[in-house]
């Protein structure tokens, strides 16, 4: 039930790697933390916590290397380049990955739930805001939602439209925003070691200062920035919502 596929895209200018877990059911894409490639959700035994919902084909469970994030973490390219990359990265799952999720599931434009953890919930909930036409649902685990930093106090339109948290206030009307408000951002974080909730909570308000249903779920000071926590996170949520 597992198979992967690659081809080379003009957009990024490098190969990209989907890989498929999954007979049947609901498609979720999957993204990976900032330098996780497209299998890091089975090593790390995220494929295994949901198994259950997989061979029961509630779900189809979808994964890529995260080129954007390694782009940002990697310290070897300008903040320009890495915004260029991150929005190259948005462009590639709307106009290859979500079509190659359709012709899989064979079914066109069936609606995408997408998932993640850390910049993977970054990933995941940008998507969702940006192409809610063809992405009904984001679970954004210990989210990552400001990577301003990364341009140490410049911006550029390429990052600007990237960023939910910079370009959402000032979005107004039109038919995104119309159908964004009939999605929902789920945004769960641990209050543990290594977490920021203040970040889950400031996308939350940007969403709901625009109408965007969503929801905050704090969990406990036991749950830490790291697997075991998006373990447990996860086969709750997608059983609640996917």
């Amino acid at each position: 039930m597992k198979e992967s596929s690659t081809w080379h895209s003009d957009r990024l200018k490098q190969t990209v790697r989907l890989v498929r877990w999954g007979h049947y059911g609901t498609p979720v894409l999957l993204f990976p933390t900032a330098g996780g490639d497209a299998e890091e959700i089975e090593r790390f035994h995220l494929i295994g916590a949901i198994w259950h919902l997989i061979e029961a084909g509630r779900i189809k469970v979808y994964s890529l290397d995260s080129l954007a994030g390694r782009a940002w973490i990697s310290k070897h390219h300008s903040p320009e380049y890495c915004s260029w990359m991150q929005n190259q990265f948005d462009s590639c799952i709307y106009h290859e990955v979500a079509p190659a999720i359709f012709s899989d599931c064979r079914t066109p434009h069936i609606e995408i739930v997408t998932a993640g953890a850390s910049i993977g919930a970054f990933n995941a909930v940008a998507t969702v805001c940006r192409h809610p036409d063809v992405f009904r649902l984001a679970i954004g685990m210990s989210g990552t939602y400001d990577l301003s930093g990364y341009l140490y106090g410049g911006m550029n339109d390429d990052f600007y439209f990237s960023s939910p948290l910079h370009y959402l206030p000032n979005l107004q009307g039109g038919a995104q925003l119309e159908s964004l408000r009939q999605r929902f951002i789920l945004l769960p974080t641990g209050t543990g070691e290594w977490e920021e909730p203040g970040q889950s909570w400031r996308m939350a308000h940007v969403l709901g200062s625009k109408g965007i249903p969503n929801r905050v779920d704090a969990w406990g000071p036991e749950w830490k920035h790291d697997w075991p926590t998006w373990r447990t996170m996860l086969p709750q949520y997608l059983e609640e919502l996917a």
